[in-house]
């Protein structure tokens, strides 16, 4: 039997979830709460059933899961309210405004002896997905830097994403997202942050960032959020230590060279501006494997089919919540960084 979902903010991402609920094969759409009137009828408009109150939606007994899909300043509360009212609950990301609120709400969740999650959909993200896969073969060997960047061109949205009190800003909108994928690559602790941050197009939040992170092992990552980039640079590089592979964009095959043999009996200079160089000489066939990885496939809905049967006590859930307070923890100290201007020392 399906187990009933009911979405408390029926915005773009509320809508999102409805539209995947109303077609799924383990949930039903028990209906939707939104403050807005607009909204309201946007959702009766495709006749979906709408609640009167967040109290009318919690006291119905059908609903086996509350989704939050509200801006970020609100997800504390309706969380927690969910949960004493005897709800599973999965939220949107990021799932809080700091780590203290995080650790409240996973406070009420043990309490009510409910599952807590929260909506991780880009770790089902076919470029990561390439990256991630890469990675567990060995093909090109161990880790040495991870780039993760995504560019966009027309400024940080003019919604609620703008406003700071609302949780805006694209660190904790996009970077949540990056980060998140980036410390499933490398599974290690984080222990030293920098991050800076750019206000082009608003001076109210961060409309970019650039994030570097070392991990105990000495592997690296940088992630990076742009909204004001009318070139973009590649959406992953990645390097190893027996090749380097490339993903120019979402739409993009994973491109892979393949270190063959270190030396080569002879290379040819190239001549540059300022005259010849060997260090920077280019490769050739002799010592790469140039290939590229078929783009891998990817259902978003596993998040739902997992939640279920999570639910039931049948398969652990895949968004764990110590994986979730990984993240905040990070961007916390992204903030404090960027605040103070240097690089922190971390533990995470």
């Amino acid at each position: 039997m399906k187990k009933k979902l009911a979405i408390v903010g029926y915005g773009g991402q509320g809508a999102w979830h409805a539209n995947w609920a109303l077609k799924s094969d383990v949930i039903s759409l028990a209906g939707i709460f939104d403050i807005s009137e607009k909204r309201v009828k946007a959702a009766q408009d495709l006749g979906i059933h709408t609640y009167a109150s967040r109290e009318e939606l919690l006291a119905d007994e059908s609903v086996d899961i509350v989704l939050c899909a509200t801006p970020n300043d609100v997800h504390k509360e309706i969380v927690i309210s969910a949960l004493r009212a005897g709800k599973n609950v999965i939220c949107e990301k990021p799932v809080a405004l700091s780590v203290s609120d995080f650790d409240d709400m996973c406070a009420a969740a043990k309490e009510a002896g409910k599952l807590f999650t929260v909506h991780q959909n880009r770790r089902w993200d076919v470029d990561y997905l390439a990256i991630r896969g890469l990675i567990r073969s060995g093909e090109i060997g161990e880790t040495v830097n991870i780039e993760s960047r995504i560019h966009g061109s027309r400024g940080i949205p003019s919604d609620w994403r703008c406003h700071k009190p609302y949780g805006g800003g694209m660190i904790l909108d996009w970077g949540v997202h990056l980060i998140d994928q980036v410390m499933q690559l490398i599974p290690e602790k984080v222990t030293s942050i920098y991050c800076e941050t750019n206000n082009i197009t608003t001076d109210e939040v961060d409309d970019g960032f650039n994030l570097r992170m070392t991990f105990e092992s000495g592997k690296r990552a940088t992630v990076e959020v742009g909204t004001y980039n009318f070139l973009a640079l590649p959406r992953f590089y990645f390097q190893a230590k027996q090749g380097t592979a490339v993903i120019e964009d979402w739409q993009k095959k994973c491109k892979v060279a393949k270190l063959k043999a270190w030396n080569e009996k002879e290379v040819l200079p190239v001549q540059t501006a300022a005259g010849i160089t060997k260090t920077m000489a280019p490769r050739d066939e002799l010592t790469l494997d140039m290939y590229e990885i078929d783009r891998p496939s990817s259902d978003v809905h596993d998040f739902y089919r997992n939640v279920v049967l999570a639910v039931d006590g049948k398969e652990e859930q895949l968004i764990k919540l110590p994986e979730v307070r990984r993240v905040l923890c990070v961007m916390e100290a992204a903030f404090r960084s960027a605040e103070q201007g240097t690089a922190v020392k971390v533990n995470i």
